[in-house]
């Protein structure tokens, strides 16, 4: 039998070391503008909720280069240091800074349970994919973690175009593995990753957290093995 596992990656397989993004930018003031004041809640009040991800029913095809993606993102990323009083021109001079911070591959982590839960599955004939909505050096990331040589295949949304829980996100994955007779989707996030694989009729599993809405839900990956390995299977 053919079987494979969709993973999300953050929060899920792995997560940036000292947060991700409002981290970042106070990563990024803390070394341009010592003693600026701002805290974390401040951004994070601020930050607008525009990421590809938030606004995930807009499809960004057009996007297809890392330099388009990111020079989109920018101006959202900017708003965030303007909204804590930093002038337009610095806040734009600053947001060149961010990407370097952000993908410094030393701070990216995967959690503890990640391999020997993988390494189980693969002994017990899954395949392991990931799908995520991230940035598009995600690739990188996943091969300087340790992840590359038990991941099939990568589908990330800043290359395919598509945010979950956007239906056509997980339609990708699923027209490129037409030999399945057996599919999960296993993330961090409800609506994402459950709810959204649900609505093509991809049965998904919440991990990490437990919430009313979601039928199959693990606190921690160790107990996926035993939602995915029922007998139906």
């Amino acid at each position: 039998m053919n079987k494979y596992l969709i993973w999300d990656f953050d929060g899920t397989l792995g997560y940036r070391e000292g947060g991700a993004w409002v981290a970042s930018l106070l990563e990024v003031l803390d070394r341009e503008m010592p003693g600026h004041g701002v805290t974390f809640a401040a951004l994070a009040d601020v930050l607008p909720r525009q990421f590809p991800w938030h606004v995930w029913e807009t499809p960004h095809p057009h996007l297809a280069t890392a330099e388009a993606w990111w020079n989109a993102l920018y101006p959202v990323l900017a708003e965030g240091f303007r909204g804590v009083g930093i002038g337009a021109s610095r806040a734009t001079a600053l947001v060149g800074a961010f990407r370097g911070v952000y993908l410094d591959l030393d701070r990216w982590r995967l959690y503890a349970d990640v391999l020997p839960t993988l390494d189980e599955l693969s002994s017990l004939g899954w395949t392991h994919v990931v799908l995520s909505n991230h940035v598009p050096e995600l690739q990188a990331i996943v091969q300087h973690v340790g992840l590359a040589s038990r991941i099939a295949t990568v589908f990330n949304s800043a290359h395919i175009g598509y945010e979950k829980p956007h239906p056509r996100a997980f339609q990708i994955v699923l027209e490129a593995l037409p030999d399945a007779e057996a599919l999960w989707m296993i993330g961090d996030n409800v609506h994402a990753d459950v709810q959204g694989a649900e609505r093509v009729g991809l049965p998904g599993i919440l991990v990490r957290r437990l919430h009313p809405e979601a039928r199959y839900a693990c606190e921690t990956l160790e107990e996926v093995v035993g939602v995915v390995e029922i007998p139906q299977w």
